[in-house]
């Protein structure tokens, strides 16, 4: 029976960047249960997704990286004034279980172990962009080119390095650690840390734009801060 009164449920649409997976999961089952609402989500890799709405597809929410969220909104793909940074992650060092772990703790031991590794992978995301350069930056870009491999736009890195594709993985660090086959080294030092943010954004041409704003505000609560924390992320609050 319904009423004037009834708020009827909703299924909202997502586009979400991997890195966010873990936090986001738990977050929308507890979403799920206090609202009613369903969440569907599609999954990728930051640009790749990005690509996919400035292309024109409809999503309610959209959850990547704070530059792109940003373009989108230029773009007028995204409502304008709308950016809710939700969570930020450091890029952690992984490593085949089974090799030699190598000295990390200093800009000159991670290039020291690059150039010892048979093959070096990066996303080809946010910490990938910032780890090509670094690695311009060290002056080993050009030694390195033949044994670097790169997983396609989204695809688990983790899992390059689990597979013997690649020795050493440079990726965001809540991608890390709860890959199988992987030792997880730790972060980079502090004086060569990247940090990047996630954001969100709600869709100008959203379906449910009030649950999706609801949902939304639910990502930034201070409820959900501990979540965030615990899959290997920490919370942010909006700009």
């Amino acid at each position: 029976m319904t009423g004037n009164n009834v708020v009827q449920a909703v299924e909202l649409k997502v586009m979400a960047a991997k890195t966010v997976r873990e936090a986001y999961l738990e977050l929308v089952l507890d979403f799920e249960n206090s609202s009613g609402n369903k969440v569907s989500t599609i999954w990728g890799g930051t640009e790749g997704l990005a690509k996919r709405i400035s292309g024109g597809e409809v999503v309610d929410i959209v959850l990547i990286a704070a530059p792109n969220i940003d373009k989108l909104i230029m773009e007028g793909r995204l409502v304008a004034g709308g950016r809710a940074d939700i969570a930020k992650s450091g890029v952690g060092i992984a490593l085949r279980t089974g090799l030699p772990k190598p000295d990390i703790s200093s800009a000159e031991a991670v290039k020291r172990a690059v150039l010892a590794a048979a093959s070096v992978t990066y996303s080809t995301g946010p910490s990938g962009f910032y780890i090509a350069d670094l690695f311009k930056k060290m002056g080993i870009a050009d030694q390195i080119k033949d044994k670097v491999r790169q997983p396609a736009s989204g695809a688990p890195l983790g899992e390059l390095v689990a597979h013997e594709d690649a020795d050493l993985g440079f990726e965001q660090i809540s991608n890390l650690l709860h890959v199988k086959g992987i030792d997880y080294l730790g972060p980079l030092p502090p004086d060569i840390q990247n940090i990047t943010v996630y954001s969100a954004g709600v869709h100008s041409a959203a379906p449910a734009p009030n649950a999706a704003r609801a949902l939304v505000t639910f990502f930034t609560s201070p409820e959900a801060g501990s979540i965030i924390r615990k899959m290997g992320m920490d919370p942010v609050s909006a700009p």
